[in-house]
């Protein structure tokens, strides 16, 4: 079985006002409230997500 990573992501900027796009992002990776934590698996499909609203996110090893 691969040894799969965790990310420990953080919403640090406020979905209010961004594209639909990235709304979407940042509900797809489990993010409700600004300055919540979630941990996610580190999968080519979460690391698309991240990148594209990294200028939102805060994200650490877990």
């Amino acid at each position: 079985m691969a040894n799969t990573k965790d990310l420990k992501v953080t919403l640090v900027k406020s979905r209010h006002g961004r594209l639909a796009a990235h709304k979407a992002c940042v509900s797809g990776l489990g993010l409700r409230k600004l300055h919540q934590t979630v941990t996610v698996k580190d999968t080519p499909e979460n690391r698309g997500m991240i990148n594209r609203i990294s200028y939102m996110l805060v994200v650490e090893e877990a």
